[in-house]
């Protein structure tokens, strides 16, 4: 009897030690562990004001979100911003009691460890609520720098502590509807979405308020496990899980039986589109905010030459976007970091125009250039490279360009001989290309993929306001994920023609009229010992004859700007190009109209916007606004660099002239092909051997421009018929004002003109009734403004 009453008294003293011991353990436990004996805990300014990384929000004019400066996508949004469908499937799946509990649910926890621990079921998780999976995002652990188990499975357990404490804590400082709000805005969703904006919008291309039952189930599953039940890898999967989050839902009393029975044979729809830094519109723009933002000051032994150091210098002098991260401070003086600080950037770009622009270059491309030269390169046997080139200099050329491959430089690094890299770059492989109709998988060596992409034509875009500054188109190449390089601003190439009116405009500016006559005859200049006579590009009906100055710049006679050389010096040209907009550094020799110099596409594009300005430069802007990620105005920005560079009548003469290009000259394919109307001016160029093609053009409304070329200037057009500026940068040009014209809503009208000075509005440029033609040698009036018009 005795001892039956001690064995009751041992067991009833084990069962109690088993409940209070453990009890105590855990209590002594979360003491030490919330006095930061284990650690640092989470400070109360902390969970006021938890840090993670939010992307940077880039806007366009008209609202659209253009993309994201991001480590992790991740847009915060309000509890009232996400669906109550969403809602409620997060609850019903993560956690039944959350209105309940007060941050760990001591009922689950039970559960779990009654079925883990008891019956050893591990299939259905743990019993961390959705305040215990917030703190574990907001404040990650880490036990991977354990080796030993023991260590490892004692740092998890002091970090589950920490976790408890923590959403304690945040229960006490946020609402419910705050924390599963802010839950739902850290959580990863796989495809580089993080948080429900991104995903909503990577998934579904909608806003989180628009979700329906079935997709924001589909969300609430994914949560789990991102990449099981991935509906892109793992269909089957996802549709599982979905249904399951929706059985749960009708547990929960959210669903009823007939919904659940309707909605779970609905198939999954997507409208998938994995958000990154190579998607979207305006990739190549938001590249360039992004590097203007957090350029550094200049340094001039990071420069080339001391024009470019001069123009950033002045940029970082002039212009508060340049640099910005580093100009503005945070609290604490620590630089704003556009990747993680969740800024709104609001920016000129109109998303219409954008995407005109956009599939303009790529129609083009795709449709005409390419296939043409295609062709040619069939033609000449496979060769990409040029006619004039020899065997010997194509195999030189293509060790060079293997010398600055990424690839190569790896294997050097590795000590490898120039043999064996060659042999390396001649073994195939199998890689994911680039082609006109999307990405394919196909076995090539990575000397035949250097070959093959160096085929590929480029051509960049841009269109400005010329009155405000504000850019509205920016296309830097055919597709950022395989072209990086920004031909727009990053990219100077030789200009070709259409650097010649501002040759013309000096002329203007001195008095001549546009219908002023000129000996259309080679002019010939004596350099040093020898001498040099430029060529027309092909004969004229009116070599040797009396011409205008307006016939001689429509159809880009050499022979005229010759003679216009011999008035006004090279230096002169120079000066007045940078006066207008252009940095670049220009040799100030006579062949300067034949467009040797190399200029990006962004200063010309601002040079000649000053004709349509009246004669003032505005420097293009492309941010009017930023701010923090709570909505707080933190800049705002203007165009506030404005010179006149020339007079309003120097600039509208070079209007008319401009006009005369597009009426009845280079680019006249603008009224017959594209049948634009209205007032519009314009330059093709072409450089020697077809491997730039340009056209700059402006309206009263805008100034645009394109360039068309391959990667190198060895690879080009035979023909200039075919590789000349009419043909390759105009008809982008052609397409982008069609589709601008055809939409009401951009407010740019073909009816609008230039609008004359009034001191010229009785001015007549018509040079119809001066005919050209007459003998060189024969007596003509040569018409000067001065003499017959003030």
């Amino acid at each position: 009897m005795a001892n039956s009453k001690n064995k009751n008294i041992w067991f009833i003293g084990l069962l109690w030690g088993a409940i209070v011991l453990p009890t105590v353990f855990l209590s002594v436990m979360l003491t030490l562990v919330a006095h930061e004996y284990f650690g640092e805990m989470p400070s109360f300014a902390e969970l006021e004001n938890p840090k993670s990384n939010v992307a940077s929000e880039v806007y366009s004019e008209d609202g659209q979100l253009l993309g994201t400066f991001h480590i992790e996508n991740r847009s915060f949004i309000s509890f009232e911003d996400i669906s109550p469908n969403l809602i409620k499937a997060i609850i019903a799946t993560e956690d039944v009691r959350f209105a309940s509990h007060s941050g760990v649910d001591m009922v689950g926890l039970m559960r779990v460890a009654i079925r883990t621990v008891v019956m050893g079921d591990r299939s259905q998780g743990g019993g961390s609520t959705i305040t215990q999976q917030l703190a574990k995002n907001l404040f990650p652990r880490n036990t991977n720098e354990y080796s030993g188990s023991f260590d490892r499975y004692s740092s998890l357990f002091v970090a589950k502590l920490k976790e408890w404490i923590t959403a304690i804590k945040l229960e006490r400082n946020y609402t419910k509807n705050e924390i599963v709000a802010m839950y739902l805005n850290v959580i990863p969703f796989g495809s580089n979405a993080f948080g429900v904006s991104a995903a909503a919008a990577t998934f579904f291309d909608k806003h989180p308020l628009q979700l329906n039952v079935e997709e924001a189930a589909l969300l609430a599953g994914i949560v789990n496990a991102p990449t099981r039940y991935s509906p892109v890898r793992n269909y089957d999967n996802a549709l599982l899980r979905r249904n399951f989050v929706m059985r749960q839902m009708v547990r929960a009393s959210y669903l009823s039986d007939d919904q659940y029975a309707l909605l779970s044979k609905t198939p999954i729809t997507l409208t998938y589109q994995q958000r990154d830094h190579n998607t979207g519109l305006a990739t190549y723009f938001r590249e360039r905010v992004r590097q203007t933002m957090n350029a550094r000051q200049p340094e001039r032994r990071r420069y080339a030459t001391v024009e470019d150091y001069r123009a950033d210098s002045m940029e970082w002098e002039k212009n508060p976007l340049y640099g910005w991260c580093h100009k503005n401070k945070k609290p604490g003086n620590v630089p704003y970091d556009v990747n993680r600080d969740g800024l709104k950037i609001y920016t000129t770009i109109n998303s219409r125009m954008q995407q005109y622009a956009e599939e303009a270059l790529v129609a083009h491309l795709k449709q005409n250039l390419q296939p043409a030269l295609d062709g040619e390169i069939r033609a000449k046997g496979g060769r990409i490279f040029s006619n004039s080139m020899t065997r010997a200099q194509e195999q030189d050329y293509i060790v060079r360009a293997i010398k600055q491959t990424e690839r190569y430089r790896v294997l050097r690094n590795a000590g490898w001989s120039m043999d064996k890299i060659m042999k390396n770059f001649q073994m195939p492989t199998e890689m994911t290309i680039f082609t006109w109709n999307g990405e394919v998988k196909r076995k090539m060596s990575p000397l035949d993929s250097l070959k093959y992409y160096k085929a590929f034509l480029r051509a960049s875009f841009m269109a400005v306001d010329p009155f405000t500054g504000y850019v509205k188109a920016y296309v830097g190449g055919p597709n950022y994920r395989y072209f990086k390089y920004d031909l727009v601003k990053q990219s100077k190439r030789q200009v070709g023609s259409v650097i010649k009116p501002f040759l013309y405009t000096l002329a203007m500016q001195e008095g001549f009229h546009p219908c002023y006559k000129v000996p259309n005859i080679p002019q010939t200049f004596v350099e040093g010992d020898s001498t040099w006579t430029p060529k027309n590009a092909s004969p004229t009906a009116y070599d040797g004859k009396m011409v205008t100055l307006k016939w001689g710049l429509s159809l880009s006679v050499n022979n005229i700007s010759a003679w216009l050389i011999k008035q006004f010096n090279p230096q002169n040209v120079v000066d007045l190009c940078h006066k207008m907009g252009v940095t670049s550094y220009i040799p100030p020799v006579n062949s300067i109209f034949l467009g040797t110099a190399e200029i990006s596409l962004y200063e010309m594009v601002t040079a000649y916007a000053t004709f349509a300005n009246k004669g003032v430069r505005v420097t293009p802007t492309a941010v009017t606004r930023i701010e923090d990620r709570n909505g707080n105005v933190l800049s705002t920005f203007a165009a506030t660099q404005k010179t006149e560079a020339i007079s309003e009548q120097t600039a509208y003469l070079m209007t008319n002239l401009l006009q005369g290009v597009v009426n009845s000259g280079t680019a006249a394919r603008l009224r017959s092909v594209y049948a634009l109307k209205g007032s519009i001016g314009g330059k093709t160029g072409t450089t020697q051997n077809q491997s730039d093609g340009w056209f700059i053009g402006i309206t009263p409304q805008l100034a645009a421009g394109a360039w068309v070329g391959c990667e190198d200037r060895s690879v080009h057009f035979e023909s200039l018929r075919t590789g000349g500026g009419a043909n390759s940068g105009l008809p982008i040009f052609g397409m982008f004002m069609s589709k601008v014209y055809a939409d009401p809503s951009l407010h740019i009208s073909e009816e609008k003109p230039f609008e004359a000075p009034l001191n010229m509005r009785a001015v007549n440029l018509d040079c119809s009734a001066y005919d050209e033609g007459k003998n060189a040698t024969g007596q003509h009036k040569k018409r000067r403004l001065d003499d017959e018009f003030f």
